[in-house]
Order: C-alpha cells, then sequence, then structure tokens
C-alpha cells in the first residue's frame, strides 16, 4: 500500500488536478467560516465579547499547528524506515507550512489574550510555551536540512528531530490537565462531547476543515514544485557529465 502510494508519477498525476481542488474547496471553506464567526453568530458576553470571534481563526490554526507537526513526524518515520522520497519531499513542504500555523497560532492567541487575561505572553504557560517550542522545532528542522551537505544527509537528520519532537505535541494537548495554565479547558475534543453551543461549534469544526483542506493542496502544489526541482537537478546532472 505504501508502495504504490510513494509513486512519484502517480501522485504528479493526482495532485495535478487534486491541489487546485483542495486550494479552491478550502479556500471558500474558509471564506464561509470566517464571515460566520466574524458577522453571523451572535456575541458571547461570557468569553469575552467580540474578542471571542478571534477563536474561528485562533483554534484552526492551533489544530493545524499540531496537525501538521504529527505529519511532519509521521512522513519523517515513512522516509526513515522505507526510504520513499516522496515522504521525505512531504516532510519538506509540511514544515513551512506547519510553521506559519504555528506562528498564527500565537499571534492569534496573544490578540484574544490581551483583552481576555489582560497580557500578551505568560512565561510560565505551559500551553504558551509548549506551542512556542513546537514553532522553534519546525524552524529547527528547516535550518537543520538546510545545514546539511547532502539531501540524504538533511532527510535523516531533519527526520531524527522531527520524529524526537513528536513527544512536543501530547504536552500541548493535556498541557492544561497536567499543569496550571490560565488556557480554558478542552470545549470541543472532549470525551463526554463539545461543550461549545452549535451556533459556534458547526463554523468552528468546518472552518478547521476548511483549512485541512486548504493546507493538504499547499503542501501538494510544494511537494510538486520539489519533484520537478529534484527532475531539473537529475537533467542538469545528465547534461554536465555528457550522457
Amino acid at each position: 500500500m505504501i508502495r504504490a502510494f510513494a509513486n512519484p508519477h502517480r501522485f504528479m498525476a493526482l495532485s495535478r488536478w487534486l491541489a487546485p481542488a483542495c486550494l479552491g474547496v478550502g479556500a471558500l471553506l474558509m471564506v464561509w467560516s470566517v464571515w460566520q464567526g466574524l458577522w453571523v453568530v451572535p456575541q458571547d458576553d461570557y468569553q469575552g465579547g467580540d474578542i471571542m470571534r478571534a477563536m474561528f481563526v485562533h483554534v484552526p490554526s492551533a489544530w493545524l499547528a499540531m496537525a501538521s507537526y504529527m505529519g511532519l513526524a509521521a512522513t519523517s518515520l515513512i522516509w526513515f524506515v522505507w526510504r520513499h522520497e516522496l515522504a521525505d519531499m512531504a516532510a519538506k513542504s509540511i514544515a513551512p507550512l506547519g510553521a506559519a500555523y504555528t506562528a498564527m497560532c500565537l499571534a492569534t492567541g496573544s490578540i484574544w489574550g490581551k483583552p481576555t487575561w489582560g497580557t500578551w505572553w505568560l512565561w510560565d504557560d505551559a500551553r504558551m510555551m509548549s506551542v512556542l517550542v513546537m514553532f522553534f522545532l519546525f524552524l529547527g528542522y528547516m535550518a537543520l536540512r538546510a545545514a546539511m551537505e547532502t539531501r540524504q544527509k538533511a532527510a535523516r537528520a531533519g527526520a531524527i528531530l522531527a520524529m524526537v519532537g513528536a513527544v512536543n505535541v501530547p504536552l500541548i494537548k493535556f498541557s492544561v490537565d497536567i499543569w496550571s495554565s490560565i488556557h480554558q479547558d478542552a470545549s470541543v475534543l472532549r470525551l463526554d462531547g463539545p461543550a461549545m453551543p452549535p451556533v459556534y461549534l458547526t463554523p468552528l469544526l468546518i472552518g478547521g476543515l476548511a483549512h485541512m483542506i486548504f493546507f493538504a493542496g499547499l503542501t501538494m502544489m510544494l511537494m510538486r514544485a520539489e519533484v520537478w526541482g529534484r527532475r531539473g537537478d537529475v537533467l542538469i546532472a545528465r547534461k554536465l557529465s555528457g550522457s
């Protein structure tokens, strides 16, 4: 099964239409979710009034930040075990997108936190710090790959860092339960079901789905660029060798 989906030719044929489709569908759903969150759903005075509308950007970006790191770790593991180059291309493509979503999570969290908690940042908050660590793991992954002499060394070093850093993701999820935090407990992903009213939950979940689909489209586009880049490197190497 893994070998069937690891074929670059099949990937290029599939992603030729799937990538733009994901970008289009994701963008449309994202616009609908943000429109609902900013202008349609009622104000929630208990959650801080209009500032709670930041939730419709902050929460999906937090979900995607964690999901993207798990994707980075998973594709790194696949490359590390089976040496499928397409998995390494996926990991390399996920990293900058994951860093961008993590930065957006941190920024929107600070914007939401200032009027709600009275501060932009707390250095002793477990969730804030674990998300910041994840942001630096993304940056470290990209910097480490760029510092390596060969593509194989870059893939190996990056894969090891990505897999080791995956332990931070459960810490982000359960940090509010393990340590003291100003963050509220989970209100969507709960064993006893969501605690959020449907009027807020529906556009939030659709927003999360929208960002996921859009993220998939961006990842495939970056992977396609990587495939073309490697093919170009092969052609240049053949031309220089005279073959």
